[in-house]
């Protein structure tokens, strides 16, 4: 039971309608999650179709490989757009789903880092880096804050992923060389290689896993 949560209509029905095609039950409900009030009634509508509330998946980002540059270049603009949905909302939609877990008596929340929030290795995404690393600190304090309430809040870190989001960096098959050649199993990332540690992270498999950062990025921050 899946409620996909996207500002695109278009995506959100797409994602609905694979899920139903495998058997599966989902609907789409249409949010900025950087506005409190669309997060609360996405919650509202998840635990009002299906009763409870056991794993949130903030998998939502915004990057800017155009404008989002070296500290004193960058507009404020972006700043705030970037931390309005990276950061902000990440932290709405978990401060949202914890009373529903708290009164069923536990959940799991996975959150979506990056390398980039880790090491220097973006050094022109200054917004970007920022949030995700403060999505670390935010994992980490919610993790040590819930523990004891059945609520577990992990960070799965992808690497250079070969999806929309990066298309505009991947968009020649040059730069595309460059970012495989940067990751030791050389290769950039797919969607379907975080899906094996999410479902873990999301299961009762990692019932004693919270507060963990998770990489799933070819060795990239091994290096």
């Amino acid at each position: 039971m899946v409620v996909a949560a996207d500002i695109d209509a278009t995506a959100g029905a797409k994602a609905v309608e694979e899920i139903r095609d495998r058997g599966g039950r989902a609907t789409f409900v249409h949010t900025d999650i950087s506005v409190e009030g669309d997060v609360v009634a996405l919650l509202e509508t998840a635990v009002g179709e299906f009763g409870r509330l056991d794993v949130l998946y903030n998998n939502a980002a915004v990057l800017f490989h155009d404008r989002d540059v070296r500290a004193h270049e960058l507009s404020l603009e972006v700043w705030d757009q970037v931390m309005g949905v990276n950061l902000r909302g990440t932290f709405l939609c978990s401060k949202h789903a914890v009373p529903y877990m708290l009164k069923q008596g536990g959940g799991s929340i996975i959150n979506l880092g990056s390398p980039t929030g880790m090491i220097g290795c973006a050094p022109n995404l200054t917004a970007y880096s920022t949030s995700k690393a403060g999505i670390f600190g935010l994992t980490r304090v919610m993790a040590a804050a819930y523990a004891r309430d059945g609520i577990r809040v992990n960070v799965v870190i992808p690497g250079t992923m070969d999806t929309p989001m990066n298309g505009s960096v991947l968009g020649s098959e040059a730069a595309r060389e460059e970012y495989r050649e940067a990751v030791p199993m050389g290769r950039l990332g797919r969607p379907c290689d975080i899906e094996g540690i999410a479902v873990f992270l999301a299961s009762d498999d990692s019932s004693y896993c919270t507060g963990g950062l998770y990489t799933c990025d070819g060795g990239l921050t091994a290096v």
